[in-house]
């Protein structure tokens, strides 16, 4: 048989394929690329598995630190409403304190107006005893209204910060559940 080629009417695939043609046609075996009979074998989960088992690991994650989430807001109302009723406790001991103190000065200074009015029979250091207990009196019941006062100032500032923190819970929380959605 005789051939006549005039130009080279071949396609590159057929010249890839007559390159690597063995006896009679048959082309061989490539070892690249090839994978044990395991791998063959081996189930692939569809890109769609793999993202719903995603999806629902973090849902479940999300869905777990929602619930933590939901705790802390439970008990931090807890603490707030355990912290107001500490401040309205304190709030009626101060305006009691306030009260005895006003109370205390009064008499104080009607006690005064009444030294310089009558002189009651007792001598120069009695009167200045008894001023200095006035005195020591007074001064406990300044104390016993600063105690309260600083509590509670410190009471309303531990309630300020429970508040600031149930708002970023209460903002983390819408931002959990858009997530989920």
């Amino acid at each position: 048989m005789k051939r006549l080629v005039v130009g080279s009417k071949t396609t590159p695939e057929y010249n890839g394929w007559f390159s690597k043609r063995i006896n009679d046609n048959i082309p061989g075996q490539s070892l690249e690329g090839t994978r044990s009979m395991e791998e063959y074998l081996q189930v692939v989960p569809s890109e769609l598995k793999i993202i719903r088992q995603d999806f629902e690991r973090k849902n479940s994650e999300l869905s777990k630190k929602i619930e933590q989430l939901e705790d802390e807001k439970i008990h931090l109302r807890l603490d707030v409403d355990v912290q107001k009723l500490e401040t309205e406790k304190l709030r009626k001991g101060k305006n009691k304190a306030e009260e005895d103190l006003d109370s205390l000065k009064t008499d104080y200074k009607k006690l005064r107006l009444l030294m310089r009015t009558i002189g009651l029979g007792k001598t120069l250091e009695q009167w200045r005893q008894e001023i200095r207990e006035e005195k020591i009196k007074a001064d406990q019941w300044k104390r016993k209204f600063q105690e309260p006062q600083t509590l509670n100032e410190a009471l309303e500032k531990s309630l300020s910060k429970a508040q600031d923190e149930k708002i970023g819970l209460k903002a983390r929380i819408v931002e959990l559940e858009k997530l989920l959605h």
